[in-house]
């Protein structure tokens, strides 16, 4: 995780009590040594598993040389698949989200397949379509991150945001209907790129936790007693 673009170790930010990447790392990490034991996320479980490889942080490289290129928190190959994740755990419902995306997005490079991207960026800029909740810009960049990889490893790209849900935030409470908004919005975002050559999917943690068992529960319950999800 030393290489990443968000330097998790050097910044702290890993031992940070909000970390949305330590919450991956340790629900990921059990895994590393036995990717095959790894339980699908219930949204994807229609995939080719069990997974061959597994990483914490990989990096998504863009067809073009310099600039910044996106990092996933965790990536899973398959046979067919490669599946970046994107993890979420206060994030939603603590920063301000910002559209920032470059005019370099709009090199003629992602094909047809992947105009529900391109379409979703240009509305993002333009305003035509907002989030509260949702780092939409932030997803439109690993999807072209991830359609370029999986077309260098020759697997289909498969973009999966798993997300927290908490009670609170410190002495705050996050509130229901800020819960249920977050979802209407993933919703929205996965309905506009909805046939893209990405697939986009979505579940919480607590709905992919559910579904371990054997050794594998006991480690799912340390995550929920210590992360709360």
């Amino acid at each position: 995780m030393s290489k990443a673009e968000g330097h998790e170790i050097e910044s702290g930010k890993l031992q940070s009590p909000e970390s949305s990447a330590a919450l991956a790392a340790n629900a990921f990490g059990w895994f590393l040594e036995r990717p095959a034991d790894l339980p699908p996320p219930p949204p994807i479980a229609d995939l080719d598993w069990p997974a061959e490889r597994l990483e914490i942080e990989r990096q998504m490289r863009f067809p073009w040389n310099g600039g910044r290129h996106p990092w996933l928190d965790a990536a899973v190959e398959t046979p067919s698949h490669i599946i970046g994740i994107e993890s979420k755990r206060y994030e939603p419902f603590r920063d301000a989200k910002k559209v920032n995306l470059s005019p370099a997005y709009d090199r003629d490079v992602w094909g047809a397949y992947m105009r529900p991207f391109t379409a979703m960026c240009d509305r993002l800029r333009s305003g035509e379509l907002a989030f509260t909740h949702l780092e939409a810009a932030q997803l439109v960049k690993h999807a072209f991150g991830l359609v370029t990889e999986g077309r260098r490893v020759q697997k289909a790209p498969v973009l999966l945001y798993l997300f927290a849900e908490p009670a609170c935030r410190g002495p705050r409470t996050v509130s229901k209907n800020a819960l249920a908004r977050h979802r209407e919005e993933i919703a929205r975002f996965a309905a506009e790129v909805d046939g893209a050559e990405v697939r986009f999917a979505a579940c919480s943690y607590r709905e992919w936790l559910a579904n371990w068992s054997g050794e594998a529960r006991i480690h799912a319950n340390s995550l929920l007693a210590h992360f709360q999800p």
